[in-house]
């Protein structure tokens, strides 16, 4: 079976290629996730896109962040 880790590393790596509109949201999700707000997704709404679409590559990113973040701190202490 494999390891939970492994698993979210498979679905992260199938993830789509966001929409380039998304490009300054999802920046700001990997560095600072805490300053996200409601007017945040609120304006990518108003731009057309779904709040699943805005859920998912918001989740895919955070995903990607995180595992980026874990591998760096492994290598720091091996």
């Amino acid at each position: 079976m494999a390891q939970p880790i492994d698993m979210l590393r498979a679905l992260a790596s199938d993830a789509q290629a966001p929409d380039d509109q998304l490009a300054p949201y999802l920046a700001k999700v990997r560095a600072r996730a805490y300053t996200v707000t409601d007017d945040d997704v609120e304006r990518l709404k108003r731009a057309g896109f779904t709040e699943d679409e805005i859920f998912e590559a918001t989740v895919s990113v955070a995903i990607g962040e995180g595992l980026r973040r874990l591998d760096a701190a492994a290598r720091v202490i091996e």
